[in-house]
């Protein structure tokens, strides 16, 4: 996993170690990794350090000194260093004396510092620490907008960028590689935060961090989650799958989400609806009755609502009243969201919903939830409009945290990030994927998907994770060649392809 804490916990943590070490440590661990990554960029793109050009853009405080010491680092190795200062007199006094020291110039002029800045084979962005909040200031706007010929490092995070959550409240200075001291930020991880972060690369500095609360999966980590059949496993054991989808409109949802949860690890998927002769049609593997759900026979989970029209409202009460796990998409979210959290009162089988922002505002707005001015039981402000889908995909972060906490249940907010958070306050960020995804039919594939590993035994939280990870890595290996639109009917396709990249590339879980 990629473990990211927020800042107040990095801010202890460090105090915590500084206090243990002679002054200045800290600060030259970081700088020294930040100007070891920086080197290696320049070695990449033009053979050697020396001779290179360099623009640090130093702000106040610590975020500054960390990028004026790696600029004298680069300086003593013969690049030619320009330090932009953009608080002259809050500049990190230590740092630019040793840029000093290392014969780097120093510019105050704006007019000057954009033209050294647009020339430079590298630019250092040590304008705002983890600290800052908000977009850039106006007299650093100019540098986010200039034209430039060289990479960008960030320190820690693009400045005008939220460390803590990823949101973007103005302009900020879009990085294409991001060098992160001591652990992840939970804003390098998550959209739009993350479309500006570039490649993230973590330095190393020694700090004693608690459990995460944000993490972003990686390969070995879904290996280790993927369910196998044992010697002694049968069809029934791995899990059956109930899926309720489809509708004389919609019978394409069916097929689709009955593609995703065959290749989930469950034993058997049993199908209920509408779609049932098109269904068996396609997938004769599949287990299907027209009934609903109260009647289909014994399942380990439900996948309720792709393509459900009018039945969904029936589909979702039937399957609710199981006692076993239900994941709830598209029309289903629409029910739910009519009904409110009260409809999932008194379950006691855990309940998966995995809504895109438009079906997360309406699922907010059944809650009584006014952008934080109700309350998660469903008495929010009258006066108050609903939240939108757009702020809600600017604030991905706290959108799937509130519906978690508000419906008691793990949410799977689909969207360039998808994000998914359980009511215990844990979250996992899914790195795989393109925008390629963003096509009819592929969230009723994960659907199916993430259903069938619940009925496989996962956790929704695990189950979700897991489901994100096959389905983004299987659209990208899907548009990898020629980078050509795909289908969701595709995206199932490559799913087994993703499993065995996944087991591939873990040792002890490729036999």
């Amino acid at each position: 996993m990629r473990h990211a804490h927020r800042v107040e916990v990095v801010r202890a943590a460090e105090a915590a170690l500084m206090a243990r070490l002679p002054e200045g440590t800290l600060m030259q661990r970081a700088a020294t990794g930040l100007a070891v990554t920086c080197a290696r960029l320049l070695t990449r793109r033009r053979g050697r350090v020396y001779g290179s050009r360099v623009v640090v853009l130093a702000g106040s405080g610590d975020n500054g000194g960390d990028a004026l010491y790696a600029g004298a680092a680069l300086a003593r190795r013969g690049a030619r260093v320009t330090a932009v200062l953009l608080a002259p007199s809050r500049a990190h006094p230590g740092g630019l004396a040793a840029l000093r020291a290392a014969h780097g110039r120093v510019v105050l002029d704006q007019e000057v510092g954009l033209a050294d800045f647009s020339r430079a084979d590298l630019v250092l962005d040590g304008i705002v620490g983890i600290g800052g909040r908000g977009g850039l200031r106006a007299q650093a706007q100019p540098y986010a907008r200039a034209a430039r010929r060289g990479v960008v490092v960030a320190v820690d995070v693009p400045s005008g960028v939220d460390a803590d959550t990823g949101e973007v409240a103005g302009v900020a200075l879009r990085a294409d590689v991001t060098v992160c001291f001591g652990t992840y930020k939970p804003g390098l991880l998550i959209d739009p935060g993350a479309s500006y972060a570039g490649a993230v690369q973590l330095v190393g500095i020694g700090l004693e961090l608690p459990p995460a609360e944000v993490a972003a999966p990686q390969h070995a980590d879904v290996a280790a989650l993927l369910p196998l059949p044992g010697a002694e496993s049968d069809k029934y054991r791995r899990g059956v799958v109930g899926v309720a989808a489809g509708s004389a409109r919609y019978p394409g949802a069916a097929l689709l989400a009955v593609a995703g949860a065959l290749r989930g690890g469950a034993g058997a998927v049993r199908y209920v609806g509408t779609a049932a002769e098109e269904v068996v049609r396609r997938f004769p593997e599949a287990l299907v009755t027209e009934g609903g759900p109260a009647g289909a026979g014994r399942v380990q989970a439900w996948v309720v609502g792709p393509g459900g029209g009018e039945g969904a409202g029936r589909a979702l009460t039937e399957a609710l009243a199981a006692d076993v796990p239900v994941l709830v998409d598209a029309d289903g979210l629409t029910e739910l969201a009519r009904l409110g959290p009260g409809a999932l009162a008194g379950r006691t089988a855990p309940t998966l919903l995995t809504p895109h922002t438009g079906e997360a505002a309406r699922l907010l707005a059944g809650a009584g939830d006014r952008g934080g001015d109700g309350d998660a039981d469903g008495a929010g402000s009258s006066g108050a409009r609903p939240p939108a889908a757009d702020e809600l995909a600017a604030t991905r972060l706290a959108t799937a945290r509130r519906l978690a906490a508000a419906y008691r249940a793990t949410v799977l907010l689909k969207g360039s990030t998808t994000v998914v958070a359980d009511p215990g306050g844990a979250v996992r960020v899914n790195p795989t994927g393109t925008s390629w995804l963003a096509t009819a039919g592929s969230g009723d594939v994960l659907a199916g998907l993430a259903g069938s590993l619940l009925a496989a035994g996962l956790s929704p939280l695990d189950a979700a994770s897991v489901a994100a990870y096959l389905h983004g890595l299987a659209a990208r290996r899907t548009a990898a060649t020629p980078g050509a639109p795909v289908t969701a009917l595709e995206v199932a396709a490559a799913l087994p392809a993703a499993w065995n990249d996944v087991r591939s590339a873990s040792p002890g879980q490729a036999s």
